[in-house]
């Protein structure tokens, strides 16, 4: 009885023993998946969301989808914004009447007209 109890002990220590370093040499290998997930580049769609908060877009030369990150700017207002270049100045969305004056009021301070050379 003594030895089948000293057997059980042995097999489940060592059992024990074998999945703690199997669950050590398994959770390295997680880590970098994640961090490699981390420094994957974002999609073009986000990666126009992910600029600086500060940084102005440019309604002259500005890409359908940094132009559809502008807050009140959607599919149609993005387009035809792209389809009355150039500007001269950004208050001409106003006056060229691509966007009404709230939704151009919730992007002024977010976009430049640079010129076109």
């Amino acid at each position: 009885m003594k030895k089948i109890v000293t057997l059980i002990s042995a097999v489940l220590i060592s059992l024990s023993v074998s999945l703690t370093g199997f669950a050590a040499d398994k959770a390295p290998a997680a880590k970098p998946a994640k961090a490699a997930e981390a420094a994957k580049p974002a999609p073009a769609e986000k990666a126009a969301s992910a600029a600086p908060k500060d940084a102005l877009v440019d309604i002259n030369t500005a890409s359908e989808a940094d132009l559809k990150a502008l807050p009140g700017i959607g599919d149609a207002y993005s387009k035809k914004i792209i389809a009355g270049r150039p500007y001269a100045k950004k208050d001409q969305l106003l006056s060229k009447k691509v966007l009404p004056k709230a939704t151009y009021d919730k992007v002024k301070d977010k976009i430049i007209s640079k010129q076109v050379k």
